[in-house]
């Protein structure tokens, strides 16, 4: 099948201390996201002045996959769009269709189903065609990749990395996995095969398929980063709280894997390696964090057999145990309503 572009879909972050209020009021918009809430968050992006590297981190991996597909002979334009900030989707996608692009995959830089991993990205289609109008290009999305062995095998090689930093304390600390919590009711709203929870699921598959590479029996998937008012539950425990356990318990080190995130952008930098890396310091554990999956070489050849999927009919590389739901397999094919609850 042909397409003439590729639209990297992402979330979008600050550029400058004058960016930050208005991101983050585009990003909890209708949410009921309490000011003080947003007061807080702010400053953690002010600490790092104002800028999220999610951008830069973007444009590398871009960079990486636009070298990728040369590598291979595929020529096809790379094009750049975020749900909350510039560039937003809705303007790459018009000067898509000024570029005379008329069928594109989007590539959204999220391994997950649910709805802000999935089901929102593709709202953020359907919004940008909308306000484009019938010039807009027909946009197909790749499919959730939280089990693809390139994307598994970069993450276990990061887990691997960060022990081989704690010397004799490798083995006896304990592997913990985070990623982005979010409402209970929408875990449980989310999958197609009538059993909800289709994000955690995927999370702990995912955990459980880069734990077993390392050679990892006993680990932890816990979260971080909610966001929301205080009386809405949240996928639990938080990340700080269970080094608080752990330490309770005697653990002596503690290897943390963001598996949740593809890149080091504020979350990662700022739950993960000031609030998470500070507690264990004040617990006295020793404390190494994985790097994401995005730098790794691996990573931008996984996008490249994504798209391979869509132009050569190539078959599909999924390690996942989760069962099928009717003609979808694991998000595959992608699609409005695939992380919707039957």
């Amino acid at each position: 099948m042909s397409f003439d572009a590729l639209l990297f879909l992402s979330f979008g972050g600050p550029e400058g201390p004058e960016d930050v209020r208005p991101f983050l009021e585009n990003v909890t918009r209708g949410r009921g996201v309490p000011p003080e809430r947003l007061d807080e968050v702010a400053e953690h992006y002010l600490h790092f002045g104002g800028v999220s590297p999610i951008n830069r981190l973007n444009e590398d991996i871009m960079a990486a996959l636009r070298s990728e597909l040369d590598a291979q002979g595929r020529r096809l334009p790379v094009y750049f769009g975020n749900r909350n900030w510039h560039p937003l989707i809705e303007d790459t996608v018009s000067a898509m269709a000024e570029d005379g692009v008329r069928r594109a995959l989007v590539f959204a830089t999220s391994a997950w189903g649910g709805y802000s991993g999935c089901k929102q990205y593709h709202e953020d289609i359907a919004r940008a065609r909308e306000t484009v109008g019938e010039s807009a290009p027909e946009l197909v999305k790749l499919r959730q990749f939280f089990d693809h062995p390139l994307f598994v095998e970069a993450n276990a090689d990061a887990v691997r990395e960060a022990l081989s930093g704690l010397g004799e304390q490798a083995e006896q600390a304990r592997l913990v996995f985070t990623a982005h919590s979010v409402p209970l009711r929408a875990d449980e709203q989310a999958g197609p095969d009538g059993a909800g929870q289709w994000y955690s699921r995927q999370v702990a598959e995912a955990a459980r398929l880069v734990a077993e590479r390392v050679g990892v029996e006993a680990y932890d998937v816990v979260w971080q980063s909610r966001s929301g008012p205080p009386q809405v539950p949240w996928l639990e425990p938080d990340i700080v709280d269970h080094l608080d356990e752990l330490h309770a318990k005697g653990v002596p080190a503690v290897v943390v894997s963001p598996i949740g995130f593809v890149s080091d952008h504020l979350e990662v930098i700022w739950d993960l390696d000031n609030e998470a890396e500070d507690k264990a310091a004040e617990l006295g554990m020793n404390f190494a964090r994985a790097a994401t999956a995005g730098t790794d070489p691996r990573f931008a050849k996984m996008i490249v057999e994504l798209i391979a999927e869509h132009t050569d009919g190539a078959e599909s590389r999924e390690l996942s145990e989760l069962p099928a739901a009717g003609s979808t397999v694991n998000g595959r094919p992608c699609a409005q309503g695939c992380c919707t609850r039957a």
